[in-house]
């Protein structure tokens, strides 16, 4: 462990899913501010430590590699006594590791030539049915990612994170999670009201979704047609960030939407540079004592849920 005096000064910080992409990006952003340490995460080591290479060949010399599946619990438990043994406390978590949940015709989706702003409205769902295939058990990999994956590693992380005297975790969500895109009034409000929210009031409405998206009754029950599984996870994401915010006050823990960024996740389709991408996690990474908390920023800016 650093020497105490050294370690006060010192901030230390978690990017999950971040050997590539927006998460790559927040890792440099991050590493740029003196006296940080970035602890760089993938599920895939040899792509993690090409990743952290990359940076330290850019000077930046404070990136750490870890493996991290947030899928596994021991990959998690593993990162957890890393961090414990190494450097004693846990300042800033940012989660950006995510899964879309969909089998993609790259070429096909493409060769449609969709227009950003269709996309992004998400009308285009029937459009592209001829190119993007769902399965229930792609549903189920994309909720365990980008919900029960958070929750996992947040929670395996929380004892380090009450060490820190200023604790920052923030949530990398999506455009798709706003509530007004669902069409369910009853979920939309369940969602919304941070009166009634719970862990567990989530978990029923995704055993609801799962069961209607087994049924093939997506559509008839009101939930979103234009990236189901990816958009309710997200949705989702955002209620466990104001469940958390609420629970641990002295903390500042937001969720945020990137912007449309050109990475992986969205197959190349999106139209920010992954540079303009991060800016939005890395805003909710350094927010000062005192800021916002339990809150949605839409890229760098506050914006409802």
């Amino acid at each position: 462990m650093a020497s105490k005096g050294i370690q006060e000064k010192t901030r230390y910080v978690v990017v999950t899913g971040a050997n590539k992409g927006t998460g790559f990006e927040t890792v440099r952003q991050l590493a740029s501010n003196e006296g940080f340490i970035v602890i760089l995460t993938a599920r895939d080591e040899k792509r993690g430590m090409e990743a952290t290479t990359n940076l330290h060949q850019l000077g930046f010399s404070n990136v750490v590699f870890h493996k991290l599946d947030v899928l596994d619990p021991d990959s998690i438990l593993s990162l957890a006594q890393f961090i414990q043994q190494k450097f004693g406390r846990l300042d800033i978590l940012v989660n950006n590791a995510g899964a879309s949940g969909l089998i993609v015709d790259e070429a096909g989706l493409k060769a449609l030539n969709i227009d950003p702003v269709a996309w992004l409205s998400g009308k285009v769902a029937k459009q592209v049915e001829g190119v993007i295939k769902q399965s229930y058990e792609k549903a189920q990999e994309c909720l365990n990612t980008n919900y029960y994956g958070v929750k996992r590693v947040t929670e395996a992380l929380l004892p380090l994170l009450k060490l820190s005297p200023s604790a920052r975790i923030a949530n990398v969500s999506s455009l798709r999670s706003e509530l007004r895109r669902i069409p369910n009034e009853s979920i939309r409000n369940e969602l919304g009201n941070l009166e009634t929210l719970s862990e567990d009031r989530v978990e029923a409405i995704l055993n609801k979704f799962l069961h209607d998206f087994k049924e093939n009754a997506i559509e008839e029950n009101g939930w979103s047609v234009m990236l189901p599984a990816y958009s309710i996870s997200k949705a989702v994401l955002n209620a466990y960030t104001r469940i958390l915010a609420k629970r641990y006050p002295a903390m500042c823990i937001n969720c945020v939407h990137p912007g449309y960024v050109d990475t992986d996740i969205n197959w190349h389709t999106g139209t920010l540079t992954v540079e303009e991408g991060a800016k939005g996690p890395v805003k909710c990474a350094l927010i000062e004592d005192g800021g916002p908390t339990g809150r949605y920023f839409d890229q760098t800016e506050v914006a409802g849920f």
